[in-house]
């Protein structure tokens, strides 16, 4: 992990900052397997991303999902690429309390530019609470947003 480089791989190693959003997030690599295009995340929810009843807000779940799926593309792309999501599709299976939450994410097919993923998000002991589906684009790196 540590030979390659790129917007992605520099975060992972810490030879970047972790964008801001993923910082509020509470991300945490855990694992990248770049030649299966799956990749192991944490998130920490704190009490600031609940809803009136406790539980931790759906928008929260998406953009933890958004934020696995897109990184288990970034792991196996080329220095000079990116990533743009194209769509976002999420299923909130139960409700979760803030803590740590586990992001599984996986390239499911690729055909050219265009990426097909999959992610879920689990509780520390496997229970699922949120899955996604989502397409992305492959990009050249200097055209994507700054923002991205």
């Amino acid at each position: 992990m540590s030979g390659r480089s790129g917007p992605f791989w520099d975060g992972v190693a810490g030879r970047a900052p972790m964008p801001r959003a993923a910082a509020t997030l509470g991300l945490e690599f855990l694992g990248v397997d770049n030649e299966s295009g799956t990749i192991e995340l944490a998130f920490t929810a704190t009490e600031d991303f609940t809803n009136p009843m406790g539980n931790v807000l759906g928008a929260f779940l998406a953009a933890m999902l958004y934020d696995t799926v897109g990184p288990a593309l970034l792991a196996t792309l080329a220095p000079d690429q990116f990533q743009s999501t194209l769509e976002l599709n999420t299923r909130f299976l139960r409700p979760v309390r803030p803590g740590r939450i586990i992001g599984k994410g996986r390239v499911v097919h690729r055909v050219g530019d265009i990426a097909f993923l999959e992610a879920t998000l689990s509780t520390p002991d496997g229970l699922a609470i949120a899955t996604a589906a989502a397409t992305a684009r492959v990009i050249p790196l200097d055209s994507a947003p700054a923002s991205a």
